[in-house]
């Protein structure tokens, strides 16, 4: 008899499997960058397509040969830099202690806080920060998404903190695009938040085989909560509950084209289930974590795969059939 080989049904690599508090993923690192830029940016997935390119890999099988390839398209409509957040060394990281705000804000900022009713600290009256970071709020109004509710979130900057502080004074109250951020060819991460599915057994959510026809009570489900002793149900064994809406972190995206007009990309009638590109878009090689229309997390990438060219590849062919 050969080697009896029984992996575990479900991977620990991501527990608990809990859903996700916000809609847009949180970042808990920041790259470092020389130039003073923004380091993220928030899009909107629209949709797939598959593309033909030059195959530009230098140790790549097809090297020079047109291959087939599929993208995501990604529209990016601009942010806006609503105010600047200052941070301090505190411990061991870095601690928020003071912010200020654009002089105009939008009104649907109100429906995320409270809008100042009088001019609040001034750049020129902070001192002794370590690091700035911008505080910038989407647009979801630009986009075929029926929401004018926007996101407000942190984006780190590049560069020193004195370069940091001359730009942030320079952006405050204007807007960011996807040009400033990232060009063809850069290696992004995206984070976001997967498609919710609801409560799910442990066939679908841990897959888990189904037991033959004459298994006791039910063929959809586990044979044993586990052995007598310890005496409780460890938290390895396989239960239904709540599957999808996770925060997921896809690293190394190649971005290769960032598209100024939605018309290159739109299909007749537009994407299903959302519509039109209208704004300046990106297209990644591979797919994206979450439905349409949700927000997803672009930053520049933490450990880039040297193995990724870092120019983008000639695109012959573009399929707007959907």
């Amino acid at each position: 008899m050969g080697n009896v080989r029984h992996p575990r049904r479900g991977s620990l690599q991501f527990w608990p499997r809990k859903r996700s508090r916000h809609s847009v993923a949180r970042i808990r690192s920041w790259t470092a960058h020389g130039k003073s830029k923004p380091l993220g940016f928030i899009a909107y997935k629209a949709g797939m397509t598959h593309l033909m390119i030059i195959d530009n890999r230098p140790k790549s099988l097809t090297k020079g040969e047109k291959i087939m390839i599929p993208a995501t398209i990604l529209e990016c409509p601009p942010l806006t830099v609503i105010g600047i957040a200052f941070y301090r060394r505190a411990g061991y990281g870095i601690q928020k202690f003071a912010s200020i705000t654009a002089p105009k804000l939008e009104a649907h900022l109100a429906q995320k806080f409270p809008l100042p009713k009088k001019a609040g600290k001034t750049f020129e009256s902070i001192q002794g920060y370590d690091d700035l970071r911008f505080i910038v709020q989407t647009h979801p109004s630009l986009i075929a998404s029926g929401s004018k509710r926007p996101q407000v979130q942190e984006i780190a900057i590049g560069g020193t903190v004195e370069e940091k502080a001359r730009y942030a004074q320079e952006m405050l109250g204007k807007e960011i695009t996807i040009n400033d951020v990232v060009s063809a060819g850069n290696l992004i991460d995206v984070h976001g938040i997967t498609i919710g599915k609801g409560f799910q057994g442990t066939v679908k959510r841990y897959g888990v085989p189904i037991r033959q026809h004459k298994a006791e009570k039910t063929k959809r489900g586990i044979a044993t909560l586990g052995s007598w002793t310890p005496k409780r149900v460890e938290f390895t064994v396989a239960q239904a509950g709540k599957m999808g809406f996770h925060s997921r972190t896809e690293y190394n995206k190649h971005v290769l084209k960032v598209g100024a007009q939605g018309n290159e990309v739109n299909p007749m009638g537009g994407f299903i289930r959302y519509g039109l590109v209208k704004n300046p878009y990106l297209l990644v090689k591979g797919s994206v974590m979450g439905p349409k229309k949700r927000a997803v997390f672009l930053t520049h990438a933490l450990r880039p795969d040297t193995n990724i060219p870092t120019e983008a590849p000639e695109i012959t062919y573009l399929s707007r059939r959907h």
